[in-house]
């Protein structure tokens, strides 16, 4: 399997190395090794935290990479370069290092369809304080989230979710215009 992965990183602590921009640049050199191949990069943003009010602003970024890996030794493996950042796991949401985010693996729906659709229709309220124990892809919020659309509209705009049948393009597009103005390239 060589499939087209959609990755998201963000930041808004400083890390051992520096700036967030600083410590996402150094996590892309960790993206292109062994069993990843880097594709593209998009551009840096400048981002509200979420939830609003939670920390300083993100810097959001997006890469397409291709893997022979399996989507759990792939998610095993993006956490070690997190780590390698100090990413501490303490707060769902909470301010981070590093954050890398498996957001889609070609057209793969895991654990199944019922599963992501329970987790893509999860109230907000529940999303603060659940937390899935597999791994779910797509991710279950892609289509809500400007910080995460935006960068991916640099590097996969065509990109197709499998089950809502929306390109990037079209699910940036349904964003409120005022979440889309949130982002600021760098």
């Amino acid at each position: 399997m060589n499939e087209l992965c959609l990755l998201a990183l963000g930041g808004n602590l400083p890390s051992s190395v520096g700036t967030p921009e600083f410590t996402i640049s150094e996590a892309l050199k960790r993206l292109n090794v062994a069993d990843l191949r880097l594709c593209s990069v998009s551009r840096f943003y400048q981002t509200p935290c979420f939830p609003a009010g939670a920390g300083p602003d993100y810097i959001n970024a997006a890469v397409t990479l291709r893997s022979h890996l399996s989507a759990t030794d792939l998610l095993s493996h993006l956490h070690s370069i997190e780590a390698a950042f100090g990413r501490e796991r303490e707060q769902r949401w909470g301010m981070r290092t590093l954050d890398i985010d498996l957001i889609a693996m070609g057209a793969q729906v895991l654990p199944d369809v019922a599963t992501q659709q329970g987790w893509r229709d999860l109230a907000l309220s529940e999303q603060v304080r659940a937390t899935p124990e597999q791994l779910i892809l797509p991710h279950p919020r892609l289509q809500d989230r400007a910080f995460v659309l935006g960068p991916l509209m640099d590097v996969a705009a065509h990109w197709q979710h499998p089950l809502l049948g929306l390109t990037v393009a079209e699910m940036y597009e349904n964003l409120p215009e005022t979440d889309q103005k949130a982002l600021w390239p760098l």
